[in-house]
């Protein structure tokens, strides 16, 4: 009796418990397509909107051939590449799961501090933290970070400790790019025409302010981008038209948004965009 590769057996566990598996080859990269389907030339996925196989039995055109069919996965055109297959991958969105990919221990560091625990899979360089929903797969959300969901494809290495909770708005926004700045940034706010005196009379008002707006940015823990921008929007509609704001002030808050996971570029655009909102971009 033919033994069964381990990589097909392991494929065959996954689809029953519903997770759609493919091969891989050395390098960790899918098999590539067939001669009919080599360069799309089947016609079977042009965009890669969608999961599943073209008409071709072959396990092409990489994710999309990720099946939860045994018929499909046993059957004699895959054979060759379980043969041949150094390790087995899925497709976390047919699965409907999402997989942020950390790839070194820095990002391992972001993701303790700013997303909600879930279960973890250790990888050669890093972490998967498995959430329960789907989203646009994408590359490079941030240092060191990957989202592999719908139309990307994750190896399986094992199935991972710990409880999956449901997909954070905090993931979600990582493949939100934000709206480009009306104009050049500018992080320091400018003193009103003609000068004039702070209304707010004492400086421990302001010095509040910032704690309370630092306090929240800190204390959020998901729509960090949203979080920021509202917390920026309102320090300056209250103390942005008279000129009390220093850079000192600045700097504390986007040091706060900083430590939640925010670029320079992301703080910088923020700022911009709230006092463009409030008229103050030309004061």
């Amino acid at each position: 009796m033919t033994a069964v590769p381990a990589p097909l057996e392991t494929a065959l566990m996954l689809a029953a418990h519903g997770i759609p598996p493919l091969p891989l080859r050395a390098g960790k990269a899918p098999f590539g397509n067939c001669a009919a389907c080599a360069k799309n030339a089947c016609g079977g996925r042009p965009n890669m909107k969608a999961a599943g196989p073209c008409s071709c039995p072959h396990p092409c055109h990489g994710w999309a051939a990720a099946t939860t069919d045994p018929t499909v996965i046993n059957s004699t055109s895959w054979a060759r590449a379980w043969r041949e297959a150094v390790g087995v991958a899925y497709h976390p969105g047919g699965a409907g799961l999402t997989v942020v990919d950390l790839d070194n221990a820095a990002a391992i560091a972001w993701a303790r501090a700013s997303l909600p625990p879930t279960r973890t899979v250790p990888t050669t360089r890093g972490e998967h933290w498995l959430y329960r929903g789907a989203m646009q797969g994408a590359n490079g959300v941030r240092p060191g970070v990957d989202i592999k969901s719908t139309m990307a494809y994750a190896r399986w290495l094992g199935p991972g400790t710990g409880t999956m909770t449901a997909l954070p708005d905090v993931v979600r926004a990582l493949t939100v790019k934000e709206p480009a700045p009306a104009r050049p940034a500018s992080v320091t706010v400018p003193a009103p025409a003609g000068g004039g005196a702070c209304p707010h009379r004492t400086p421990t008002y302001l010095d509040r302010g910032i704690a309370m707006a630092e306090q929240r940015i800190t204390e959020a823990r998901s729509a960090i981008h949203a979080t920021v921008y509202r917390t920026f929007l309102a320090v300056l509609s209250t103390h942005g038209r008279c000129g009390c704001l220093t850079d000192a002030h600045t700097a504390r808050l986007f040091t706060a948004a900083q430590a939640k996971g925010e670029t320079a570029r992301h703080c910088t655009d923020a700022w911009t965009n709230a006092l463009t909102t409030l008229g103050l971009s030309h004061v």
